[in-house]
């Protein structure tokens, strides 16, 4: 536990909104500026980076542990649930469906998961689609993998199995 109250710990997955899943590899201080700052060290494996966020930011950049099995439990029974494809402008739908990737929020990325795997299914997606649903997909088996403590092409046949068998 650091002294500002952030309860991280080294060798513990963390879910960085813009990135994704990432395991912190060092808490470390760092002087910048004749300024003490407490930094994270976070490596994304899949993406092969590694961020330094300072542990003051930590909650303002959506930095949080990874969810927990109820969670996950209900991003299951988001993925088995019927699809709510609007008929909208493309581009407000694409607006929505970052969005919901970019909070970070693993029900709210099932949703777009389930939205854009129904569309899938009827042949009818578009690059710009097939580009969303991956990078949401992506995001929620990296999560999956790291809460069930499995590997990620395991954690991805189980979310897409969720998908076909709703």
């Amino acid at each position: 536990m650091s002294k500002n109250g952030n309860c991280f710990a080294m060798g513990e997955y963390v879910v960085y909104p813009a990135h994704g899943v990432g395991k912190i590899m060092d808490i470390r201080k760092n002087y910048v500026s004749g300024l003490e700052l407490e930094l994270l060290v976070v490596h994304f494996d899949k993406n092969k980076m590694t961020l330094s966020i300072p542990l003051s930011n930590a909650s303002k950049t959506g930095l949080r542990k990874i969810s927990n099995k109820n969670t996950m439990n209900d991003v299951i029974s988001t993925l088995k649930s019927k699809a709510k494809v609007k008929r909208t402008m493309w581009s407000r739908r694409q607006q929505g469906y970052t969005a919901k990737i970019n909070s970070g929020d693993p029900v709210s990325i099932a949703e777009v998961v389930r939205d854009l795997h129904k569309v899938s299914d009827a042949g009818e997606q578009s690059f710009g689609e097939r580009q969303i649903f991956e990078q949401a997909f992506d995001r929620l088996s990296c999560e999956y993998a790291a809460v069930e403590k499995i590997e990620y092409s395991e954690a991805s046949t189980r979310l897409q199995n969720f998908l076909v068998n709703e």
